[in-house]
C-alpha cells in the first residue's frame, strides 16, 4: 500500500496527524458497532409475529421511544460517521494503491477497503435519504409506526434496489467494518507482530461472517415478507 496520503496529511495537519488518524479509527469502530446493532435489529424481521406486534416492530418502537433521540443520533451516530466519511474521502483521493506492482494480500485488502468505502458512502447516502427523508418518493420512505409495512413497500418499489443495491451495500459495509477493525489493531498498537496480526485477522474474518449473516438474514426476511 502507498503512504502518499499519509505523507500529504502529515504535511497539512502537522502535530495533529496522529490524533486525526486515531480519530478516524475510533469513528470507524463506532460505525462498525452501529452497523452490527442495525443489522441485528433488522434481522428480527424473520421472526414475524402478529400484525402490529411483529418482533421487528417492537424493536423499532424501543428505539423511537428513547428520549432525546435526535440528539443521540447526531452525537453518537451521524457526527462520528460523517467525520469518518470525510477523512476517508481524503485518504481515498490522495492514496496511490500499488497493488499491481506489489500484489501482496494486504495491498489487495487496502485497495478493497478503499473501493468498499466508496460503495458504502453512496449506499448510506441513498439509504438515509430514501428511508429517513423520503427523498426518492414515499414508496421508499420508512414509517416507524408501520415498520414492517414500510419495509415490504420499500423492497417492492424497485427490484434493482432490492436485488442489487442492498446486497452490494450490505456486503461492502460488512467487509469495510471488519477490515477496519483489523486495521484498528495496528493503529492502536495492539497487534504489532505478524502472529498477532494473523490471529486478529481470523477474528476480523469471523466478525465479517457474522455481520454478513445478519445482514443477509434481514434482507431475505424483508424480501420474503413482501
Amino acid at each position: 500500500m502507498s503512504s502518499a496520503s499519509d505523507q500529504m496529511l502529515i504535511q497539512i495537519s502537522g502535530a495533529h496527524y496522529f490524533l486525526l488518524r486515531r480519530l478516524h479509527s475510533l469513528t470507524g469502530i463506532v460505525f462498525a458497532g452501529y452497523l452490527a446493532l442495525h443489522l441485528l435489529i433488522n434481522a428480527t424481521i424473520v421472526e414475524g409475529g402478529a400484525p402490529g406486534r411483529e418482533v421487528y416492530q417492537v424493536q423499532v418502537n424501543k428505539i423511537h421511544d428513547l428520549p432525546f433521540l435526535r440528539l443521540i443520533e447526531w452525537a453518537l451516530i451521524f457526527a462520528p460517521i460523517l467525520y469518518h466519511a470525510i477523512h476517508g474521502i481524503w485518504i481515498t483521493l490522495s492514496g496511490q494503491p500499488n497493488t499491481l506492482s506489489y500484489p501482496f494480500g494486504r495491498n489487495w485488502l487496502y485497495l478493497m477497503q478503499r473501493v468498499s468505502a466508496v460503495i458504502v458512502l453512496l449506499f448510506v447516502v441513498f439509504h438515509v435519504l430514501a428511508l429517513k427523508y423520503g427523498a426518492f418518493g414515499t414508496g421508499l420512505a420508512f414509517e416507524p409506526q408501520q415498520a414492517m409495512r414500510s419495509i415490504v413497500r420499500h423492497m417492492a418499489a424497485n427490484r434493482f434496489v432490492a436485488w442489487v443495491v442492498y446486497p452490494l451495500g450490505i456486503l461492502a459495509a460488512c467487509f469495510h467494518a471488519a477490515n477496519g477493525i483489523w486495521a484498528a489493531g495496528i493503529t492502536w498498537g495492539l497487534t504489532t507482530s505478524a502472529g498477532a496480526q494473523r490471529r486478529w485477522g481470523i477474528i476480523a474474518a469471523a466478525i465479517f461472517a457474522l455481520l454478513l449473516a445478519a445482514g443477509m438474514t434481514a434482507l431475505i426476511g424483508a424480501l420474503r415478507a413482501g
